[in-house]
């Protein structure tokens, strides 16, 4: 049984419903790619309901089908998005162009090789879908997208100029059970502009090598059988045939430095932006009215209300990268993708940090100290005395609770390492007595219930790497993300540059507490 992996079309995302819609199969079409062809025949794959994937992981399933249609010349479907961060992420994704593609996983036994080398898949099972970020073709991108936001959405759909994109072939993950009739799928690049509405497939066999194979397509290849021709290429000592085994490059793209991640954003309210100036006003009471209790006929208590406005600044987060005409035009389809990922990625890592500043900034501490990571002991003195503080400064509030705790990733080790005569305090799974949830595989957990946050702004015990917060009391306001691109004809140089607007206001400061290293 083989497994092949083909990219196709997004034609829409509507973040209200929670669903992404678009074709996951077009049959009796071929793609051609760098070594071989591939095509699936009419009703070689039939639609069933599958789950939606990220990136082929299926540890990162996102969502589930909701419907699906079979026609005789495609199989196109609506998937459910699961209401976490993850699915967040992939509708907003989805809608704002940067993760665009359907790739659909198809195990399969029957298939015949055509004689222009096209493997031709007879009967396939679809087995998943997956959202990537390299559909096969320019055009198969989201075509319309109904994205109104939610209540605490956590952006607008992007506004960027269309621009001509080099795309992917199809990416195929080697599943083969029997190697001696193995076949796998590889990524492949396709043509930039005028593409066709199929996406570039790309086959190369896995060759069986023994005496007696090699001699039956020895005889094959003299009386022209190209296929034969083509075993004998592949078997022959690649040292002795220099430049007719050329070295692939995957579409995989290996990148250890950038991630979107808002932790720090994540463990506060959210609000929409307003639509001009660089300032705002927000009204906050500073002297609340009174009631007593009174003897008869005495005079009623009165304290004057008061208020003032909190002003909050408008921040821009913006970068930029300059290069050639010819870097866009005459390299990987990726990189231009890659670009705007890495440059998006940034400004998330930019936009964190500074509410995480903010955060450390206005919040409390008291004169208990630690002189190095906490022991379990002092982490819930920490987090008791950080919740009592939290709900007398916010008690005003519909919610006065601290709910969310944020730490660096320091701190973070340490509660994992915080044990109970040898017996893990926070990973150890549903014991008795249980002080909550922190995983290794995750930045998100439970601590004394408080909701963990790991933000990786900061790394070490200092001041405020232990934040309890009452998310209403601080708000991270959002604007709509752009992209700009402008090209230059006199060095031949493209400049391409994102930016948005932000801003956090400190409604109430002591809404937070910190720890206190001495």
């Amino acid at each position: 049984m083989k497994k092949v992996i083909t990219p196709m079309t997004i034609t829409a995302a509507d973040s209200n419903e929670r669903t992404i819609s678009g074709t996951i199969v077009t049959f009796e079409e071929t793609g051609n790619a760098s070594i071989g062809k591939v095509q699936f025949a009419k009703g070689s794959i039939e639609a069933q309901p599958v789950l939606l994937n990220l990136e082929h992981d299926r540890s990162r399933r996102i969502g589930k089908t909701l419907s699906m249609e079979q026609t005789d010349e495609k199989i196109t479907a609506t998937f459910k998005i699961a209401a976490t961060t993850a699915g967040n992420d992939a509708l907003v994704e989805a809608a704002e162009g940067l993760r665009d593609g359907f790739s659909v996983e198809v195990s399969f036994d029957e298939y015949e090789t055509l004689k222009d080398g096209t493997v031709r898949i007879l009967a396939g099972e679809l087995t998943a879908v997956a959202l990537t970020s390299e559909p096969a073709i320019r055009s198969a991108r989201v075509s319309e997208v109904a994205a109104t936001e939610e209540e605490n959405s956590e952006s607008a759909p992007v506004d960027t100029e269309e621009t001509p994109q080099p795309t992917e072939g199809d990416e195929v993950e080697d599943t083969v059970k029997d190697a001696s009739a193995a076949e796998t799928v590889e990524a492949a690049q396709s043509v930039t502009a005028a593409v066709s509405s199929m996406g570039a497939f790309t086959t190369k066999p896995r060759i069986e090598i023994t005496a007696a194979k090699y001699l039956e397509n020895k005889i094959k290849a003299s009386m022209g059988d190209e296929n034969a021709r083509q075993y004998v290429l592949a078997a022959d000592n690649t040292t002795d045939n220099a430049g007719l085994v050329p070295t692939r490059q995957l579409s995989e793209v290996i990148n250890g430095l950038s991630t979107t991640i808002r932790p720090s954003i994540d463990a506060i309210s959210r609000g929409t932006l307003p639509d001009a100036g660089m300032t705002f006003e927000i009204p906050k009471i500073t002297v609340a009215p009174t009631v007593a209790a009174v003897d008869e006929d005495a005079a009623f208590n009165e304290t004057d209300q008061n208020s003032a406005f909190v002003s909050v600044t408008v921040k821009k987060f913006a970068g930029q990268q300059k290069f050639s005409v010819e870097l866009l035009q005459r390299t990987s389809p990726l990189f231009y993708d890659e670009l705007l990922r890495n440059m998006t990625a940034a400004m998330a890592k930019a936009q964190n940090a500074y509410v995480n500043a903010a955060l450390i900034s206005g919040a409390t501490a008291d004169g208990t100290t630690t002189s190095t990571y906490p022991t379990a002991t002092e982490l819930l003195g920490i987090t008791s005395r950080g919740a009592a503080s939290v709900y007398a400064a916010t008690a005003g509030l519909a919610n006065p609770f601290a709910r969310n705790m944020i730490v660096s990733t320091g701190q973070w080790s340490n509660i994992m390492g915080l044990n109970d005569n040898g017996r893990p305090i926070y990973t150890a799974t549903n014991p008795m007595n249980a002080g909550g949830a922190v995983a290794p595989t995750s930045l998100l957990g439970n601590v004394a219930g408080l909701n963990l946050y790991v933000d990786p702004t900061n790394a070490g015990d200092g001041d405020g790497t232990i934040l309890i917060v009452n998310p209403d009391a601080y708000t991270w306001y959002e604007g709509t993300q752009y992209s700009l691109r402008a090209e230059s004809t006199a060095d031949g140089s493209i400049t391409v540059g994102v930016y948005s607007f932000g801003a956090v206001a400190t409604k109430i400061a002591a809404g937070a507490f910190k720890n206190n290293k001495a």
